[in-house]
């Protein structure tokens, strides 16, 4: 064989390696045409809301296009999780979201997704590959976030949960492993 046919076999397998490679747990995916740069990696971190806020007047459209008020969810602990379809610790911690959800929807707590700066249909395909049951608003352009200004979600994902009272009680930045968001779920909807 000459050097240039086997400079051509390498070639195409390091491009597929160096694809594949970015198709890794650590990659981020644009969605509606914004750059990398909206992302912004979370340490993982929960902190427990000592001294309690009440959460901002949140309303919008779900990703199915049914209304969503926030405030309607008064007596609830609302878990409030902000994430897009192009986050990789998003598309990990989704079936952990849904599987605490189905556990605790009996008991008084409510979830809410919130998908940021993210294409719809993107979204909307994330919602049916991790066959998320609990309502998602669509807020491509951040506001809801925004919102947030006491307690701000300062990363994707990012979790948020509303004590009964329509206080933010809880901020976990970054992706949640099940034993510690269900624990703090759990807490918060101990209280009286």
């Amino acid at each position: 064989m000459t050097p240039r046919a086997l400079t051509l076999p390498a070639v195409i397998l390091l491009g597929v390696g160096v694809l594949a490679g970015c198709a890794g747990t650590g990659a981020v995916q644009s969605g509606a045409g914004n750059s990398d740069s909206r992302y912004v990696a979370g340490d993982n971190s929960s902190q427990i809301i000592k001294n309690r806020k009440p959460a901002p007047q949140v309303k919008g459209t779900t990703l199915d296009g049914k209304p969503f008020d926030l405030g309607a969810q008064s007596g609830k602990v609302t878990v409030v999780n902000f994430w897009a379809s192009w986050c990789a610790p998003c598309r990990a911690e989704a079936p952990t979201m849904e599987q605490i959800y189905q556990q605790t929807k009996g008991s008084g707590v409510q979830f809410l997704g919130v998908d940021i700066k993210d294409g719809k249909d993107n979204a909307q395909a994330f919602l049916r590959t991790f066959k998320i049951t609990y309502p998602s608003l669509y807020d491509q352009a951040g506001q809801v976030a925004l919102a947030f200004r006491d307690i701000p979600p300062n990363a994707v994902p990012s979790t948020l949960i509303i004590d009964r009272q329509g206080k933010v009680a809880v901020r976990i930045i970054g992706s949640v492993p099940y034993s510690r968001l269900r624990d703090l779920v759990t807490k918060v909807a101990a209280e009286k």
